[in-house]
C-alpha cells in the first residue's frame, strides 16, 4: 500500500516528483506502449459506478451520479454526488472518491470511471489534480499514465479504520491528529483530521484535500461525510475534529451547513490541545441554518 503524507507545498511537490507525476491530461489514444485497456475492465468499472450511483444524495436535482477509482492492486473506491440545500456546497462524485482515497492513505490510482459521461468540471478537476496525468481511454474511463496495464477490478475498499480496544474522546482526538498526516494541503499547509463515529462504533476517516482551483477543495468534515453517504452509513453519533497547528480551530461555516443536513443528531468534539476537548451539538453550531425546505425539487 502506498501512503501519501504531505504537510505542505514543498513536501507535496517532492513526493509527486519522486513518483514521476507530470502535469497534463492527454487525449484519447495517447497511451504510450499499450493499446486501450480490455473492454471487460471498462465494462466492470462502469457497472460498479452505475451500482453506486443509486446511493447519491440528490434530493434537489434527482440526478444521481457516481464514479469509481481503480487502484493499482485492483481495489475499488467509489464516490457519489452529495447535494446540499446550499447548492454551491454540493460535493461532486469525483472529488468525493478522491478525498476518500486520500483519507485512507491511497494515491495509487490506476483509473477513474464514471456512471455518466464526465462533465467539463470533472475534466477540469483531473487537469488540476496532483495525481495526474490521466489519459481518456473510453467514453467514461480515464487511465493513469504512470502504469502500462490496468489491473483486473477487485473488491470495493472498506472505508473504515480500525478502532483501538480502549476508546475515549481523548483517544479519538489523538487518532484524528495522526490521521491529519494524510491531508493533501499544498495551498494552506493547514492539516485537518476528522473521524466520524457511527452509532455502532465504526469509524470513517476524513482529511482536507486541496486543489489549485479552490472551489474544488474538500474539507475534512465534508470528506468523511461524503464517504459516509457513498457507503450508506448515515447513523452518525460523533464527529471528532483535530487541527494540529491550531488548537482554537472549529468547523468552517460551510462544513457546519453540511453537517447539519447530513448528521443533524451528531455531537462534535474539537481538540483543544492540553485543555479539555470542546463539545457541541451539530445544530448548535449553526443557529438559523438554511434548511432548503422551500427549494424546488425535481422528481
Amino acid at each position: 500500500m502506498t501512503t501519501f503524507r504531505p504537510r505542505g507545498t514543498d513536501r507535496a511537490l517532492d513526493v509527486l516528483s519522486i513518483l514521476g507525476f507530470s502535469f497534463e491530461i492527454r487525449s484519447q489514444g495517447c497511451l504510450g506502449l499499450n493499446d486501450s485497456p480490455p473492454n471487460d475492465i471498462e465494462i466492470a468499472l462502469a457497472q460498479v459506478a452505475d451500482e453506486y450511483a443509486g446511493r447519491s444524495y440528490v434530493p434537489y436535482s434527482s440526478r444521481p451520479r457516481s464514479c469509481v477509482l481503480l487502484l493499482e492492486n485492483g481495489t475499488l473506491i467509489p464516490g457519489v454526488r452529495v447535494e446540499n440545500a446550499s447548492f454551491s456546497l454540493s460535493l461532486p462524485a469525483l472529488a468525493n472518491a478522491f478525498s476518500t482515497a486520500a483519507a485512507l492513505g491511497r494515491i495509487d490510482i490506476a483509473a477513474v470511471s464514471f456512471s455518466t459521461a464526465p462533465s467539463e468540471a470533472d475534466l477540469a478537476f483531473l487537469r488540476g489534480h496532483p495525481l495526474r496525468p490521466f489519459s481518456r481511454v473510453g467514453d467514461r474511463l480515464f487511465k493513469s499514465d504512470r502504469i502500462t496495464r490496468l489491473p483486473a477490478p477487485g473488491s470495493v475498499i472498506d472505508p473504515m479504520i480500525a478502532r483501538p480496544g480502549e476508546w475515549s474522546t481523548k483517544i479519538a482526538l489523538a487518532q484524528t491528529g495522526k490521521l491529519s498526516q494524510h491531508a493533501i494541503i499544498p495551498e494552506s499547509e493547514f492539516p485537518v483530521g476528522v473521524l466520524v463515529e457511527l452509532a455502532d462504533g465504526r469509524l470513517i476517516p476524513g482529511v482536507n484535500v486541496e486543489h489549485p482551483d479552490w472551489q474544488q477543495i474538500v474539507c475534512a468534515e465534508k470528506n468523511a461525510l461524503g464517504t459516509a453517504v457513498t457507503f450508506g452509513l448515515l447513523d452518525i453519533a460523533q464527529i471528532y475534529l483535530n487541527c494540529p497547528t491550531d488548537d482554537q480551530a472549529s468547523p468552517c461555516g460551510a462544513c457546519r451547513q453540511i453537517m447539519v443536513e447530513l448528521a443533524p443528531k451528531a455531537t462534535v468534539w474539537m481538540d483543544r490541545g492540553i485543555r479539555d476537548a470542546e463539545e457541541a451539538d451539530v445544530n448548535d453550531l449553526l443557529p438559523g441554518y438554511f434548511s432548503g425546505k422551500a427549494l424546488h425539487r425535481n422528481s
